[in-house]
């Protein structure tokens, strides 16, 4: 059991959703970077994802890419990202932490380094977008035996025969991406994701968690009600890169996370 598999179990006998927030490691800089990270659970986040910047983004819209420029801008690297999650993981030990990012900065430290480091930072998952279900002996199989979730993205074109690929090995929860495209493309529409969740849900006991295009309390609402959680990334990252400060970036968090646990 990890603290993922531990909050979706709390979440069940609460009756509640999850709430997962999104934020780039390091923006706009360590320090400030920081103050959000350790105040999100505070503000209703039940998972946290933290982004790996990276300077070849393939998934992300222009408000993540900008803020993995910021971050790159302001000094971060990976180590550093690990750096930010020991440093949260000293005031907190239960909230989960999964890192989501690309293949390249993990590639460049190597596997084992990473994975020894990453156990040693507190980390619990990874979303890696670039590595698909037959790339698993690069890096899906050794993290699960590490003790990692190796989370999987589902997407609107993920289609019955591919399905199956997506859920093997898969662990923690399955990421369904509610639109086709990159994030902060387009609005997260529930009728359109309800029955493709069902589908997912059909075929495996994980929980399915929604992300992309969730914008607002009601949008986070809308989603959690026919998924097992909502994600919520480019519209907490545009507070950020818009200069506001750590405290309002964490009340505009909280106003989403009452949003989903209402569901």
């Amino acid at each position: 059991m990890t603290r993922i598999d531990d909050t979706f179990a709390r979440l069940r006998t609460e009756g509640r959703k999850a709430f997962v927030t999104y934020i780039m490691a390091g923006d706009p800089e360590f320090d400030t970077s920081l103050e959000v990270l350790r105040g999100l659970p505070a503000a209703g986040a039940d998972i946290i994802e933290l982004g790996m910047a990276f300077t070849d983004p393939m998934a992300d819209g222009v408000t993540i890419q900008l803020a993995a420029q910021r971050a790159l801008e302001a000094g971060m690297t990976l180590n550093r990202t690990l750096e930010l999650a020991r440093r949260f993981r000293e005031q907190d030990d239960t909230t989960p932490i999964v890192l989501m990012g690309y293949y390249n900065p993990i590639y460049s430290m190597g596997v084992t380094a990473f994975l020894e480091a990453a156990k040693e930072a507190g980390i619990d998952g990874l979303i890696i977008v670039d590595l698909p279900p037959e790339e698993d002996d690069e890096l899906c199989l050794p993290a699960q035996a590490a003790g990692l979730n190796f989370i999987r993205l589902a997407t609107p074109t993920t289609d019955d025969a591919r399905l199956p690929r997506v859920i093997a090995n898969s662990s923690g929860f399955i990421y369904y991406v509610s639109i086709t495209g990159i994030t902060g493309a387009a609005s997260a529409d529930a009728a359109r994701v309800a029955p493709e969740v069902l589908r997912i849900k059909a075929k495996t006991d994980l929980p399915v968690v929604v992300g992309f295009g969730i914008r607002s309390p009601e949008t986070a609402q809308d989603i959690a009600a026919i998924a097992d959680g909502a994600v919520v990334g480019s519209a907490i990252v545009s507070q950020l890169g818009a200069g506001k400060p750590a405290a309002e970036v964490l009340d505009f968090v909280r106003s989403l996370a009452e949003g989903a646990h209402r569901a």
